[in-house]
């Protein structure tokens, strides 16, 4: 692809160099470029990749977009922000595959990645080909990538689209971060939906404020990038949102909505009720148990109805996924008691999971959980108050300590515990931990092992230790 094609797709303020230039892939890390090569330069937070020109040119960079003319042999196309054009060169050279796909998007602090499991499942049960990107990773047709990032970097994303397409993909689901959209990661793309789950407190040791964070959720409905939004009418910024958002539909409980449930009865092994969708009734059986499960599938089923798909269609695809990797997951039964897995690390999070378990729970409820190390440090004490209010005994352990000490991010939490005078233990390392929790276990009891879900990683140090709840929890019990 000539580098004159490339330059045409973005904004640019000059151009330096042979525009003829061929190319042959896009990079951004000057480590990983290749021959013939586009080195895309920007000055980024902490580091400014422009120092990075001759390595990337060693490398065998063909030529560079960069913020400013660089004393470099290597053609050069000048632009105002380097990163905001990542997105707009990586569709032009993976052939705007976007565009022959049907993309749905869904963000929100909680659900994004129930909801993109329960409409693939819905699509899949109307006879469709499907794709799903998120926190669980990459799946289409055989494929199955692990995952890195809740949303890929734009190279790497319009380079998957491109290889759906290839392979008859018809409709993407896809989880949207808030970093995402902080980044420019999706720009350009057109979501046939957005959906908005909620937003709750998360990434403010980033964001910094609940209002940067939801401004950015925000972008996901600005600018004509969703034809159609289906939002949370019992969300606050669901609220803000349906008031300014065009071609919307609401789903909720507690407030008014197009879509709705009644008549919801939970158990440990799913959950059942009446769907009012959009004024058509239908009875609905997940075997994912909490009302917020009932939640993602509200969204879920208004999305496939916009998109044509009938209601029989929705509930059989809805019926038929039988799990989420980690999100309020079943794990095992030991001596009578039940053993959850589940993602949850947020307080609202946690909360959620803890009193759906609380009203099901016909023993004593067990909370082990941690907080990650490196991040929102404000949310710790929020944490341990919420696995207090709600269990009868919490283990407060490790989850990713990252940089700093595991005993520390501990201390933070415990100051969350101690007002409500809940009995509970500090057990740094997860493994061990764990297998305590689990021979606390007696009929009846409940214990929901929090915050990792389906990661297969403990990072410490800056290091990824293979580590998986689920497996450590069916070797502790020899299954």
């Amino acid at each position: 692809m000539k580098l004159d094609y490339l330059s045409e797709q973005i904004e640019f303020k000059e151009r330096i160099g042979d525009m003829q230039t061929e190319i042959y892939g896009i990079a951004t890390d000057s480590r990983k470029v290749r021959k013939g090569d586009l080195f895309v330069c920007y000055a980024g937070t902490n580091f400014d990749s422009h120092s990075r020109v001759f390595e990337a040119a060693e490398g065998g960079a063909a030529a560079l977009v960069c913020e400013k003319p660089l004393e470099c042999r290597l053609p050069q196309i000048i632009v105002g922000n380097g990163r905001a054009q990542i997105a707009k060169l990586a569709r032009a050279f993976y052939g705007y595959a976007d565009k022959r796909l049907k993309l749905i998007g869904v963000t929100g602090t909680n659900g994004k990645t129930t909801t993109t499991y329960m409409l693939a499942e819905i699509f899949k049960a109307g006879g469709h080909s499907v794709g799903v990107i998120g926190t669980l990773g990459i799946s289409y047709g055989d494929k199955l990538i692990s995952p890195e990032l809740t949303t890929p970097d734009p190279i790497y994303l319009h380079s998957v689209l491109a290889d759906m397409l290839k392979t008859g993909v018809e409709y993407v689901f896809m989880e949207v971060s808030a970093h995402a959209l902080y980044f420019n990661k999706v720009d350009g793309l057109h979501f046939e939906v957005g959906i908005f789950t909620n937003c709750t407190q998360d990434h403010l040791d980033f964001f910094g404020s609940m209002q940067e964070y939801a401004d950015c959720k925000k972008l996901m409905f600005a600018d004509g990038r969703c034809g159609y939004a289906v939002i949370n009418s019992d969300d606050e910024l669901g609220i803000e949102l349906l008031r300014t958002v065009g071609n919307a539909i609401s789903y909720g409980i507690g407030n008014p909505a197009d879509v709705f449930a009644v008549d919801i009865v939970e158990k440990l092994n799913g959950t059942t009720f009446v769907l009012n969708l959009m004024d058509e009734l239908y009875e609905i059986k997940l075997n994912l148990p909490a009302l917020y499960n009932v939640y993602n599938a509200m969204a879920a089923a208004a999305c496939a109805k916009i998109l044509g798909v009938k209601t029989a269609t929705i509930a059989k695809g809805l019926k038929n996924l039988k799990k989420v990797s980690g999100r309020l997951e079943h794990v095992a039964n030991f001596n009578g008691a039940d053993i959850f897995v589940d993602f949850a690390h947020t307080p609202d999070g946690l909360e959620k999971s803890l009193q759906s378990l609380k009203k099901l729970c016909a023993g004593k409820l067990y909370c082990l959980f941690g907080c990650g190390g490196n991040r929102d440090r404000s949310k710790r004490p929020l944490m341990g108050a919420v696995a207090a209010k709600y269990a009868d005994f919490c283990i407060i352990t490790s989850d990713n300590p990252r940089f700093e000490e595991p005993f520390d991010i501990i201390s933070e939490v415990e100051a969350g515990v101690k007002p409500f005078g809940t009995k509970y233990v500090t057990v740094t390392e997860r493994d061990v931990a764990t297998e305590y929790a689990v021979r606390l276990l007696e009929k009846g009891d409940i214990l929901l092992v929090a915050g990792k879900g389906g990661e297969h990683y403990q990072e410490i140090m800056g290091i990824k230790h293979n580590y998986d709840d689920n497996t450590v929890i069916k070797k502790i019990i020899g299954d």
